[in-house]
């Protein structure tokens, strides 16, 4: 592996590990609080709003291709680490606890596209094999704080916390010291306050943005409510489990499409970056429609099987959609264009996860998952009808 993409990858991992460092402890937070109804709704919402806020900042002021992509890497996950340290600070009320996620979800806007932006900017082949790397660095991160929640007998809960804030800072500094700005990069020359939109004007942007927004509206809502999922099967067909065993299960089901993404790199030099990832949307997309079959009528090895097959469909297409939207990119607005990509696609969590608890709260929640399937979906049919589209033009032209 090149030495570069190596250290792009454990930064990547290290300072993602804030991003659901509060979910792991919603319980212990939730122990000195008078009113913790909703508290993981709450957090994931702030969280990724103030990724969708950070990310509509970056884009419109074009930071990331007007500056250092590595200097912006390393405040950002700096200033990240720091606000996640926040909550161990005893005597916070649920506004503190929001308002400090918000900022932790602001500054990881510069460090998850912002790793991306450097990655293409020092990889320009092989793209789709990188950004599967780095996208299974983000996974890891994501469920780092389920694993380090299993040792939580053995040290105090405050002790994830100052793991994970670490880990940001130590990100930081990797990226800082050892990764320099890519032979690729393009400095935007003129800045536009409009540049982030400029993507949007060609068809296979598009394309490859919808497709990422279908499945961005599934995956979040999937990780955020998987130990959910989990402890409802279990309690529905009156099996144990203990608290330790469903923050093993949540880390494997979401660590495991770390796999899912470096297999998917590869499988995209000999299938193509765009059938790779249009095959695993499908693949996910289908999970959340058979999931109420297999809640009801299968064993729990079966059932544990399928959310495994789940959570590696369920992020394999992320890097693949990334890698098509950086392709299509305006070489100038690379980083503007990657940007807002992710604003969008993160608006589109928020929107999901809030969508799904209040309808679990009016119907069986088993069928709710089916609302999942929706964006898969969406992003399926809106590739293969503009594939449709431009043949039927073509078509017309040639027999004109």
């Amino acid at each position: 592996m090149n030495r570069i993409l190596f250290f792009i990858i454990i930064a990547q991992f290290f300072t993602t590990s804030i991003w659901f460092a509060s979910n792991a402890i919603i319980p212990d937070l939730a122990k000195d609080l008078e009113n913790s109804d909703g508290l993981l709704t709450k957090l994931s919402i702030a969280t990724q709003l103030g990724f969708i806020m950070g990310t509509l900042s970056f884009a419109i002021s074009a930071i990331v291709d007007r500056f250092s992509p590595s200097k912006v890497f390393f405040i950002s996950a700096l200033l990240g680490g720091i606000c996640n340290l926040t909550l161990v600070v005893d005597g916070q009320n649920q506004v503190h606890y929001i308002l400090f996620r918000f900022l932790v979800g602001f500054f990881l806007a510069g460090v998850y596209p912002v790793g991306m932006k450097i990655a293409a900017d020092h990889f320009s082949s092989n793209l789709g094999k990188s950004l599967g790397f780095l996208v299974a660095a983000l996974v890891l991160g994501t469920a780092f704080p389920h694993l380090l929640k299993t040792v939580q007998n053995v040290f105090p809960w405050e002790y994830l916390i100052y793991s994970t804030s670490s880990l940001a800072i130590i990100g930081a500094c990797i990226i800082f010291l050892l990764v320099p700005d890519g032979q690729y990069r393009k400095k935007m020359q003129d800045f536009q306050i409009s540049a982030f939109f400029h993507g949007f004007k060609s068809q296979q942007f598009r394309e490859s943005a919808f497709g990422y927004f279908g499945h961005m509206w599934e995956l979040y809502t999937f990780w955020t409510f998987l130990p959910f999922l989990i402890q409802s099967y279990f309690v529905y067909h009156n099996y144990k489990l203990d608290e330790v065993s469903l923050s093993i299960l949540a880390f494997g089901i979401i660590s495991i499409g770390s796999i899912a993404c470096i297999l998917a790199g590869f499988l995209s030099q000999s299938l193509g970056a765009k059938f790779t990832a249009n095959l695993f949307l499908a693949i996910s997309a289908i999970s959340c429609f058979l999931f109420p079959l297999f809640f009801y009528f299968s064993s729990s090895w079966i059932y544990l099987s399928f959310l495994f097959v789940w959570g590696f469909a369920v992020i394999a297409d992320s890097p693949m959609f990334s890698t098509l939207v950086a392709n299509h990119s305006p070489e100038d607005k690379k980083g503007s264009s990657i940007t807002i990509v992710n604003c969008i696609g993160f608006a589109l969590t928020i929107l999901s996860i809030k969508i799904f608890d209040f309808v679990i709260s009016y119907w069986n929640p088993v069928y709710s998952v089916l609302i999942l399937g929706i964006g898969p979906f969406l992003g399926l049919f809106y590739f293969f009808q503009s594939r449709f589209l431009l043949l039927n033009s073509i078509n017309k032209i040639h027999f004109k």
